[in-house]
């Protein structure tokens, strides 16, 4: 298979796998949607038949209400007696015996209600009287007296309309209204009025069908159009994922477009801009960290090699009957001495370095500069021979430093300046000044030749040397000074940089962050 079609069926597969992003994305928005279906439909029934057992609520009153009004009035038992007629069971007032005169009856009149309804009489008691239906009614529910005993009260206190849900005996649930029967200041009779609840429920659950039907074509056609929606808003993700795939150690250059529209995705292309930043940084510095290493391996192999290469001949000299003369043995010892201790010196340097650059934290304390220069002027004054030195301090300049650490660097630049003066006609000058306030300067000059233009960038690296206004002669450095110089000037949170000009001298300014200072800024 060639590589261009696996990359494409392996992204096909990721794409559509149970873990990709488009999957679950399109799984949970199809969830979401169900259940917000769901409970809207669901909300939709309830509401629905809400809305129509109260509509039927309604009907049935006005149903009661249209009832002749004579059952409402005093002779109320009369009409009740043709409901005795009617309905078969006799219905007696107190006041009456028989036998009832047909006149006080007057003429039977049938009652018409809608079909499956039931109708029937409460009485005082709470009892139903003789509850039946004709040919197309439903019986009479029956409810609990307490029900009943509620039913009248709320009637008394509200006027309430509301209605019931029972069950008939034959398991019909009905939905019940009720009215009094004289009224509503007698409740010696209350008429109840039942409807079956099966047809509002079709209606309801037809409705609640047409919107499952309705919900299930909107989600299909909503899927046909979201998928591709979906395969474009995630199209700067595949982008993104392929210029990853891309990218390696030497080509960590590539940036990702910050502006495809979408901000979650431009802030990840940010992120990822600034990581592969921070790589190709952190890339470019360790390939010039190698580099510093291999030059830096190399310069001291071959400055340990030098003064190894003169002890290893003159214990040969010494091997071949040297040793017998005092005169060559004397020399030979003294030239060994002085390169064993080159090499303590450049071993020295090295571990002072190598702990810089491991731990460059530093022990501080409050320090002022221009004593600490003082105490050093009768050593600077030995190492500088017949060289004149002048000084220039500025007083009471305090600062937070480490003595020792300071020390060094005082005497690597003065010793730098020895090295590079005339012994006799030399002249060497260390000043001491405020700048601003908040930063004290050090500066060390020179009458030396002074350092080339092209030199100037490099003075500061390890075992860099001039080749020719800086040679290194018996007496000098491996080139080492100034690197540990600078390290603890950065230590201490300072600056250090070179003023020369070729023929004029050279002159080593170090900048400190200061406490305070007694002399105002110049």
């Amino acid at each position: 298979m060639k590589p261009g079609i696996h990359r494409w069926s392996k992204r096909l597969r990721n794409s559509f796998s149970p873990s990709s992003l488009r999957t679950q994305l399109l799984s949970r928005s199809l969830i979401i949607l169900a259940v917000l279906l769901l409970l809207i439909g669901t909300v939709q029934f309830i509401v629905m038949k809400t809305f129509l057992y109260s509509n039927q609520a309604e009907t049935l009153q006005s149903q009661i209400r249209g009832l002749p009004k004579e059952l409402l009035g005093e002779n109320s038992w009369i009409i009740r007696n043709r409901f005795k007629n009617e309905m078969g069971t006799a219905f007696v007032p107190p006041s009456a015996s028989p036998p009832y005169d047909e006149s006080e009856v007057g003429e039977r009149r049938p009652f018409f209600f809608l079909p499956d309804t039931s109708i029937a009489l409460i009485n005082v008691e709470n009892e139903l009287i003789n509850p039946s239906s004709n040919e197309s009614g439903l019986p009479a529910p029956q409810l609990a007296s307490e029900q009943y005993s509620k039913i009248r009260k709320e009637w008394d206190i509200q006027n309430v309309r509301a209605y019931q849900i029972a069950h008939d005996q034959n398991g019909n649930e009905q939905l019940l209204v009720f009215r009094p029967a004289d009224g509503p200041g007698g409740w010696d009779l209350m008429i109840q009025m039942g409807i079956s609840t099966a047809p509002l429920k079709a209606i309801a659950w037809r409705q609640l069908t047409i919107f499952i039907s309705l919900s299930l074509i909107a989600l299909g056609a909503g899927l046909m159009f979201y998928l591709p929606i979906l395969r474009k808003t995630l199209n700067p993700l595949n982008q993104m994922v392929q210029t990853v795939e891309e990218l390696d150690a030497g080509k960590l250059d590539r940036r990702f477009d910050t502006s495809l529209g979408q901000s979650e995705i431009d802030r990840l292309a940010e992120s990822f801009n600034g990581m592969l930043e921070r790589l190709e940084v952190s890339f470019e510095n360790e390939r010039e960290a190698k580099e510093h290493m291999q030059r830096f391996i190399a310069d001291a192999s071959h400055e340990l090699r030098t003064p190894l290469t003169s002890i290893h001949g003159f214990l040969e000299v010494l091997l071949r009957g040297a040793a017998e003369k005092p005169e060559q043995l004397n020399a030979a010892l003294g030239s060994m001495l002085g390169e064993a201790k080159r090499m303590k010196k450049l071993v020295e340097d090295l571990l002072i370095l190598a702990k810089l650059d491991r731990t460059p934290a530093v022990s501080r304390s409050e320090t002022s500069l221009d004593t600490l220069i003082e105490e050093m002027e009768p050593q600077l004054q030995m190492l500088a021979g017949e060289r004149k030195v002048t000084f220039s301090l500025a007083p009471h300049i305090r600062a937070m430093t480490d003595r020792d650490r300071i020390k060094q660097v005082i005497l690597n630049l003065f010793h730098n300046a020895v090295q590079h003066t005339d012994p006799e006609l030399g002249t060497i000058h260390i000043s001491l000044a405020v700048l601003g306030g908040n930063w004290a300067e050090l500066r060390v000059k020179d009458n030396g030749p002074g350092i080339a233009p092209e030199h100037l960038p490099h003075v500061f690296e390890r075992f860099y040397r001039s080749e020719v206004s800086r040679v290194r002669n018996r007496q000098g450095g491996a080139g080492l000074g100034l690197a540990i110089t600078q390290s603890i000037v950065e230590v201490h949170g300072g600056q250090i940089e070179v003023d020369s000009t070729p023929g004029d001298g050279a002159a080593f300014i170090v900048k400190l962050p200061i406490l305070s200072a007694d002399v105002p800024s110049n």
